[in-house]
Parts: C-alpha cells; structure tokens; sequence
C-alpha cells in the first residue's frame, strides 16, 4: 500500500511540474523545488523520468527547462474540492461578468462536469455556495464586454465620463484592464487627455465607442507599469 501511494505521489509531481513548467520561458531547478517543496536532486530526477517517457522538457541542470509549445498536456482530472471550488467561482461570477463570458463560463463548467467521475461530479454539483444576480445593471454589463474586447484587440476606446462631483469630460483611453471591487466595475487605462494613468467607474461612463486605433505596448504605459504602480501606492 505504502509503495501504490509513493507511485501516485510520484505521478501526481510530475503532472505538477508539468503544470508549471508550461506557458513559462524558463523554470529553474531551484524555483520548481521550492514550488514543490521537495530537494532539487528530487526534481533533476523526476525531469529525466519525464524526458526518457519522451516528454519535450528542454534544457538542463543549472540552467533550467521549459516545456515546447506544441506539447499537448493530458486531460485533467480534478479532486472533489477542485470540482467544488470550479462550481463555486462560476456561480459567483456569472452576474458579474458580460454576458458572453457569463455564458461561455456556463459551456465551460458543464464540459468539465461531464467528463468527471460520477462521485466529484455528485460532490461539485451539490456544493452548498450561491451569488444572488445583484451585479451591475445590464448597462454597464454591456460597456465591460466592449472594453473587453477593446483590450484583447488592444484598441483605443472614446468616452464621455461623469465623475463622482458630477464633472463631465470626454477621453481618449488605452484600456488595459477592468476591475472588480465587490460593488463596482472599474476600466483602468492610460488617459492620452493627461498623460498617465487613470481609473473610470464603468457604470458612470455615459458613452463608450471603441476606435478602430490600435495602440502598442511602450514603456511606461503598459499594464505591468500600472501595477507596479499600483502596489507601489498601497506600499506592497
């Protein structure tokens, strides 16, 4: 028995480094040890298990590995409180989101569930969590899915904007971000009108048009800029 649980456990890490390899430029034998919480020779062991089973880990001991880009990793399987947390987040977001995420979201957690094992799909479909539809109005539901999609496409929207002492002005902005305060939407962008960075309630935003200008990444008016300057103000 203990040797079929050290085989798992062993099953379970390599899937995990995987995980984390993937999607990273580079990973270090240091940083996945840490991330696993095992000694390095463990992971320089389990990466060669894993190249000899012919998975394209590139790389080498004390320089690091990544994963190829057209490794395709296998289907997951999630424990019942994975399914269970699945569930959960997707309930609370629905009446938060656009509604062509809210719906996408909704496909997506009935594809994950039909595919679990009968007893984490009993466990996740009977997890006891619910968010009453008391989100943004339909509205400002509407200007999210814009700015969304004024994001992804990295366009510059137009704006006539009511702030909250009731002055009206009219933007140019470089979104890079909506954010969600428990209460409120906010579009986070760069403000051509002031030249840094600015924050619009969503749902105080009077008109909303997405221009066909695209904007590129430059230094200092990207969003790691914004969040580096945002954990700089709340001292992080």
């Amino acid at each position: 028995m203990q040797c079929d649980d050290a085989r798992m456990r062993r099953a379970d890490r390599l899937f995990r480094i995987l995980q984390l390899v993937r999607g990273r430029r580079l990973s270090t034998a240091a940083w996945l040890a840490e991330k696993l919480e095992v000694s390095e020779r463990t992971v320089y062991r389990d990466v060669a298990a894993l190249q000899a089973q012919g998975v394209p880990l590139d790389g080498e001991a004390g320089v690091g590995y990544r994963l190829r880009a057209d490794f395709e990793l296998p289907p997951l399987m999630f424990s019942h409180d994975e399914a269970r947390a699945l569930v959960a987040a997707v309930r609370i977001a629905q009446s938060r989101l656009d509604p062509r995420l809210a719906e996408a979201a909704e496909t997506a957690i009935g594809k994950i569930l039909s595919v679990l094992p009968s007893a984490a799909r009993a466990a996740a479909e009977s997890v006891a969590l619910f968010a009453p539809p008391v989100g943004p109005d339909a509205p400002t539901l509407e200007r999210l899915e814009t700015l969304r999609l004024a994001i992804e496409a990295h366009r510059k929207v137009s704006i006539d904007y009511l702030d909250l002492k009731e002055v009206a002005s009219t933007r140019v902005v470089r979104p890079l971000g909506c954010f969600y305060w428990g209460a409120v939407w906010t579009l986070a962008g760069w403000c051509e009108k002031r030249e840094d960075f600015r924050t619009f309630r969503i749902d105080r935003i009077r008109r909303l048009e997405m221009r066909d200008e695209v904007f590129r990444d430059e230094p200092g008016r990207g969003l790691a800029d914004l969040m580096r300057q945002i954990e700089r103000t709340a001292g992080v």
